[in-house]
This record gives structure tokens, C-alpha cells and sequence, in this order.
């Protein structure tokens, strides 16, 4: 079985993240093919997509968000992130439960003894009125009935687990500040959520909508393991799926041993592909897509990956770390930076100056952060 080795997939990774070269696709199709991207900072998609699209303009994805191509809500691992509308009615129920547990997870005390169906039902029934609220209002609306948990965890259950909701514009959109307001993903799609199949009803083919997440998920991010894909997701019961495209795919192994998939004819590019300078906006999937995040960031740096750290890739590599304040774009490395690198980190660091257009007068490179 072929051994790849930790280059190998860095570049396969790149490749299909459209960070080896930038891609001509239109934003909705992008947002499509990388299987949408982590939004709960509302304007780090922004950055993501310049960093992935030749020509990338702001206006497009407001027009993607404001003409419900794309929307915000809460999917992957119950954060928000920003995907193709299709997905999004595609993908919902088969991540209801987990959004669920996730919810009861943290605020088990808080929540016990509330019948969820009852409480959803209570919660779609507000929402009938095809109105826009923040959370605030809608648990407003049903507080009565449940006056024990905190408004806090009870809006959190409505609106990011039990209601499939849509943050609507202006949340999103280029350079604006907008609080939240949800609407039903099927009022504002105008679809209903895809149901899922009933139990035994496709005996031959598993899991489909797994098995379509998969196939999905290799395309954005393969090869990858099978843990590598409920840490994307966040779903459990996925092997199922696996198992039943087992024979679609190619498996190779890690240098660990570890068994990856891959769909046949996706990119692997060469590992000595020359990887360019990019700047990733904060909580990137290109890193948060893995359980295994080796391939493109080291140990030592990997809480950077979760603690809202935006990124420099150098040769492929998390390299640095990048902030805005005062004017100032400073660049902090994570490793000594040769200097042909520092020359090709400040000639980007110019462009996303350019494309941020949000007064920086000054670009600094610090020398290298020891670990």
C-alpha cells in the first residue's frame, strides 16, 4: 500500500483548497467545493476566499448571501459556517442529532426535563410568521412555558440545535456589523430540509447522505482518515458510510500507519510543488478539517488552530501568524523565515493589504517567534 508522506498530502490538501493555485470558479461553486467554510467570525470568509479565487471581489459574496446561494448557519461540529444553499438542505438533518447532543452536552443541568420535541414545535411555531428575530425574541416568545433555563442556553438550543435557522443579511456581509437574525432555513430557501431515509429503506447503500458527505468531504480535503472526517463534521456513525463506498475508493497509508481513502482521480500533486505564500483568516478549514492537523501545521503551534489565530502558510507550512491593529499589518513567524520567504510573505502581505482596504498604512515582519 503507498505510503504518503506528510509533503505528499500537504500538497493534495493545497490543491483541493485552491491554496495551491488560485481557482476561476464563481464564489457559490467554491463555497460548494470546499465543502463551505467556518464562519463564525462573520468576515474571515472574506479573506479565505481571496486567499482561493483569482480576482475575488467582496461584492460577490454579498450577492451569493443576499441572493441565497449561500447562507450562514449552524452545521459542522455546531459552529456556524457559511455554505452552498443546496448543502445546507441537503446536509441539516442528517447533523440534527448531533447538534442536539452537542447543546445537551454543555448545559445537561440546565436543559433537564424539557421534552426537546415539545419545545421545537413551540419554537417553529413562533417562527411561522415568516418574521426575522434575534434569539433574544424568539425565546422571549416561548420563556413562559419555560421559565427555568437561562435565556442564554435556551435560545442556543432553539436556534443553533432544534430549528434549522439561517443568519440572515446584513450578518455576513463585506465590512458590515450586524447582530443576528434567524429565520428558518426553509423559509428564507424557500425548500424543505431533505429528510432523511427511513430506517431500512435503502439497504443497499448505507448511509446515502453519509456517503455523499464523504465523497464531498475527500474532494475538499482527501486523502483522509475516517477520524479525519468526523472531526470535520462532527458526526458519529459514519463507518457505515465507508464501508458502503469502500469499493469507490483508493486507500493509501500515512507514515504512521494510519489507513486513508481518497476518491481516484482527485489531485495529488507532486510534493515538491512549489506552494505559494497564503494568508488564512481566522479558524480556516484548510487546518481545522483534520483530526490529524500534521500535514500543515506542527505540534507546537496547534492551539493557534483554535484559539482564533489567523495564518501565514509558507512552502504549505502554518508559518506565521497575522494580525490588523492600528494601521498596522504585522507579521509575528513561527519559524526563521529565509530571506526569499520573507520577501514572498511581504509581497502578499501587500496584496491582502490591498484587498482588505481598511486604512493600513504600515507592514511589519517580525523575526521569528522561538517555540
Amino acid at each position: 500500500m503507498t505510503v504518503l508522506d506528510a509533503r505528499a498530502l500537504n500538497r493534495a490538501t493545497l490543491a483541493r483548497q485552491h491554496l495551491l493555485k488560485r481557482s476561476n470558479e464563481p464564489v457559490a461553486q467554491a463555497v460548494a467545493q470546499l465543502c463551505g467554510l467556518q464562519a463564525q467570525e462573520p468576515q474571515e470568509p472574506f479573506t479565505g476566499l481571496w486567499s482561493r479565487l483569482s480576482d475575488f471581489k467582496p461584492a460577490q459574496l454579498d450577492d451569493a448571501l443576499i441572493g441565497r446561494a449561500v447562507v450562514r448557519t449552524h452545521l459542522m461540529r455546531r459552529t456556524v459556517h457559511l455554505v452552498a444553499a443546496d448543502d445546507a438542505v441537503a446536509w441539516r438533518a442528517r447533523h440534527d442529532a448531533m447538534l442536539r447532543q452537542r447543546v445537551l452536552g454543555t448545559y445537561r443541568q440546565e436543559l433537564a426535563g424539557i421534552d426537546l420535541d415539545e419545545l421545537a414545535a413551540a419554537g417553529r411555531s413562533v417562527m411561522a410568521d415568516e418574521q426575522p428575530r434575534t434569539m433574544t425574541e424568539l425565546v422571549q416568545a416561548v420563556e413562559d412555558r419555560w421559565p427555568g433555563p437561562p435565556r442564554r442556553v435556551l435560545g442556543e438550543l432553539l436556534v443553533a440545535a432544534l430549528i434549522p435557522m439561517a443568519q440572515l443579511p446584513p450578518r455576513g456581509l463585506w465590512q458590515q456589523t450586524a447582530g443576528v437574525r434567524n429565520l428558518p432555513l426553509s423559509t428564507w430557501l424557500g425548500r424543505d430540509i431533505d429528510p432523511l431515509p427511513a430506517a431500512g429503506s435503502h439497504p443497499d447503500d448505507g448511509d446515502p447522505v453519509g456517503r455523499q458527505l464523504l465523497r464531498r468531504y475527500l474532494a475538499a480535503f482527501g486523502p483522509a482518515a475516517g477520524a479525519d472526517l468526523r472531526a470535520w463534521c462532527g458526526l458519529a456513525g459514519l463507518p457505515a458510510a465507508v464501508k458502503a463506498a469502500r469499493e469507490e475508493l483508493v486507500v493509501f497509508r500515512d507514515e504512521r500507519g494510519r489507513q486513508l481513502f481518497d476518491l481516484p482521480d482527485a489531485p495529488r500533486p507532486h510534493p515538491e510543488t512549489p506552494a505559494p505564500v497564503r494568508f488564512l483568516p481566522a479558524f480556516d478549514n484548510a487546518i481545522l478539517g483534520y483530526h490529524d492537523r500534521s500535514r500543515i501545521i506542527d505540534a507546537p503551534h496547534l492551539g493557534l488552530s483554535v484559539a482564533g489565530h489567523r495564518t501565514v502558510l509558507v512552502d504549505g507550512r502554518v508559518s506565521a501568524t497575522w494580525t490588523v491593529r492600528d494601521q498596522q499589518l504585522r507579521i509575528s513567524p513561527l519559524r526563521a523565515l529565509t530571506a526569499p520567504e520573507r520577501e514572498a510573505v511581504h509581497t502578499e502581505a501587500q496584496e491582502v493589504t490591498a484587498f482588505l482596504d481598511s486604512g493600513i498604512a504600515d507592514i511589519r515582519l517580525d523575526p521569528a517567534t522561538p517555540n
